[in-house]
């Protein structure tokens, strides 16, 4: 409602609405079409779009500003549609709780990937679990000063809830981020979806961001697979681009690439491909229903180890590969 009606309507500007599902030919059409001079799109679409083959000779010399809201988008996406048409998708970060609180403004500075610095007014921080400010580099809990007045009051008769989110003055976003030492905050992932792996954190973006990398992943979803040794794996589920098909070759070749990207112990020990991610309604990948579903496989996984005697066998579900 912000980025698509309030945000534009208090400036008097138009708008354009397109009733009907997302296509991708169909989407690039519409904005040359009509003449669109700022897009505002989910991270989803836009990935989605930096694969169609249609991107390349579309006209979108109208478009003079682009942003991206609702999940981070990830820097490759962001590079093709700047090396395509010259376009530079400016991300930001806001919730339903606060608005707008971290972005990329007018005369700042993108690094694609980041989501920018705090918006004016906004104090937000990266704090520790004490509620004390972390360093440049270090992951923590993104929060913001509960004086801003952009913040809710609380959660709607739910006062143990809205307690809950808040820590020494703060409140706490639920999402983990860091800083660098310029100030611009990156995304490491919601609190609940960081996997803890042989004592390492890992956020499951910068798994994803590196995986779109590769020529072969059109989308990802990264989640933790409970393991007896380390605690637990990571996992990657990946949409593939029309121009592959899985394979077992194909899952070492991307592992490989992961590797060579970013710390090895970080690469997915998993890979399974999958026609297309679970999203919520907006198009945010809902990773909670993908955690489910692998602790719903442990879980059957341990009940008929105990019904059954038997020696143990692995097996692989077509493509998918752990290697």
């Amino acid at each position: 409602m912000w980025n698509v009606f309030l945000g534009p309507w208090s400036w008097g500007t138009e708008l354009f609405m397109h009733e009907g599902a997302f296509d991708p030919a169909e989407r690039l059409d519409l904005l040359g079409r009509y003449g669109i001079t700022v897009l505002c799109q989910a991270p989803t679409e836009y990935r989605v779009l930096a694969n169609a083959p249609e991107l390349e000779s579309a006209d979108l010399s109208s478009v003079r500003h682009a942003l991206s809201a609702g999940e981070p988008l990830n820097a490759p996406v962001i590079e093709r549609w700047r090396e395509l048409h010259g376009i530079t998708v400016y991300d930001g970060y806001g919730q339903t709780e606060n608005t707008l609180l971290v972005g990329n403004f007018p005369g700042l500075e993108v690094r694609p990937g980041s989501m920018g610095k705090p918006a004016p007014g906004c104090d937000v921080r990266i704090i520790d679990e004490d509620g004390n400010d972390l360093p440049p580099g270090e992951p923590g809990d993104i929060a913001l000063s509960r004086d801003n007045p952009a913040l809710m009051k609380g959660y709607w008769e739910q006062p143990d809830a809205t307690e809950d989110v808040m820590r020494n003055g703060y409140y706490l976003t639920e999402d983990r981020g860091r800083l660098d030492e310029d100030g611009y905050i990156w995304f490491v992932g919601r609190s609940d979806d960081v996997i803890l792996s042989a004592g390492y954190r890992i956020g499951p973006f910068e798994i994803e961001d590196v995986l779109i990398g590769h020529p072969a992943v059109a989308e990802s979803a990264v989640v933790p697979v409970p393991d007896e040794e380390r605690g637990s794996i990571v996992k990657a589920y990946v949409v593939l681009t029309a121009d592959y098909d899985s394979s077992e070759e194909l899952v070492q070749e991307i592992q490989d690439y992961c590797k060579n990207e970013t710390a090895p112990y970080k690469y997915p020990r998993q890979i399974e491909f999958i026609d297309e991610l679970p999203k919520t309604a907006s198009g945010k990948i809902r990773r909670v229903e993908l955690r489910q579903r692998e602790e719903a496989k442990t879980t059957r996984a341990g009940t008929n180890k105990a019904a059954c005697p038997c020696p143990a066998s692995a097996s692989r579900s077509d493509g998918s590969g752990t290697s």
